[in-house]
């Protein structure tokens, strides 16, 4: 099928395209479709003879992915805020153009800019094998000057079909490098996390940053039992996250990164964060297809970077 290419409501100060427009332009039948909740968030609904998902125009966020016949894979905490310029809890937020805090302004929001800025649609696809391929643009005017000064472009690649590939595509448009850290912060449905373990990060050097950032070993599987929040370094292989309770394996296969971001938050901090939902720790696990640490990535002027990343469940 042909590639598709919308009166307007205002975004922070940014024209935003109705969603009657929306789907005029985009809209696919029984296939592709905007909605708008209460709270004025737009949603893209997909749903094929593979999967359903659903992405939100903040962000460019997928909060949704559900295999035909399977139970969802991707966690979206029930106290998840759906309020405009707000992180959303759960999903796959895009990390970028830095992951964690900024490394000299801390008044910066963590993670950049993307992950709460509204995104444009610019292409929607239904493929011959039965697959919907979508493509978000972060618009120059979601480019905080004083924070991002760059000339870069960013786009979110997302498709939907017997697995879930998302590609974040950054271009350096200027005359000068560009260092940018990124990650997709994904965060996976478990059964209970104190049976979950993780496959394919063993013997891989790792920081913990729960203690202060002091660099380990990986010995054996990963397992969960207590608050986890580690940067994995040389780590390219898959990641199997083993599922017992769910009877199920869930596959990371990433290209791009080298870094590979492992968390959960536990009782005590998940208690504090306010909405992650009442024991929503245990039900969850982010496994993060990453640049960070000393992974960032420097892209020379023309230089383009894909940090890729399939998910399959099975």
């Amino acid at each position: 099928m042909t590639p598709k290419q919308g009166s307007s409501s205002h975004y922070r100060g940014e024209a935003v395209e109705s969603v009657s427009e929306l789907n005029r332009r985009y809209g696919i039948p029984d296939q592709v479709s905007f909605c708008q909740d209460p709270g004025g968030f737009i949603h893209v609904d997909v749903k094929n003879s593979w999967a359903s998902a659903r992405i939100a125009l903040q962000g460019a966020q997928l909060t949704d992915w559900v295999p035909k016949g399977e139970a969802p894979v991707i966690w979206l905490s029930k106290e998840a805020s759906f309020q405009k310029g707000k992180s959303i809890r759960g999903g796959a937020p895009v990390c970028w153009p830095w992951f964690g805090p900024h490394e000299s302004q801390r008044d910066f929001p963590a993670h950049g800019f993307a992950r709460t800025a509204l995104w444009e649609i610019s292409r929607v696809e239904s493929r011959s094998d039965g697959s919907t391929h979508l493509v978000f643009r972060l618009p120059e005017a979601a480019f905080p000057k004083n924070q991002w000064a760059h000339a870069t472009t960013l786009e979110n690649h997302i498709t939907i079909g017997s697995s879930l590939e998302v590609d974040l595509v950054t271009h350096n448009l200027g005359n000068q490098p560009v260092t940018i850290g990124q990650a997709l912060h994904t965060y996976f449905q478990v059964g209970d996390i104190r049976t979950v373990r993780l496959l394919g990060l063993e013997e891989c050097v790792y920081l913990d940053k729960v203690a202060g950032g002091v660099r380990k070993i990986q010995k054996g599987p990963v397992n969960f039992t207590e608050e986890t929040d580690r940067i994995y370094l040389g780590a390219t292989r898959d990641v199997l996250i083993e599922d017992p309770l769910m009877k199920r394996q869930i596959r990371v296969t990433k290209n791009g990164s080298t870094s590979t971001v492992v968390w959960n938050p536990w009782i005590e901090k998940s208690e504090k964060m306010g909405d992650m939902g009442d024991e929503g720790y245990l039900h969850m696990v982010c496994v993060e297809n990453a640049n960070a640490a000393e992974d960032v990535v420097t892209l020379a002027p023309g230089a383009e970077h894909h940090l890729w990343v399939r998910y399959t469940a099975a």
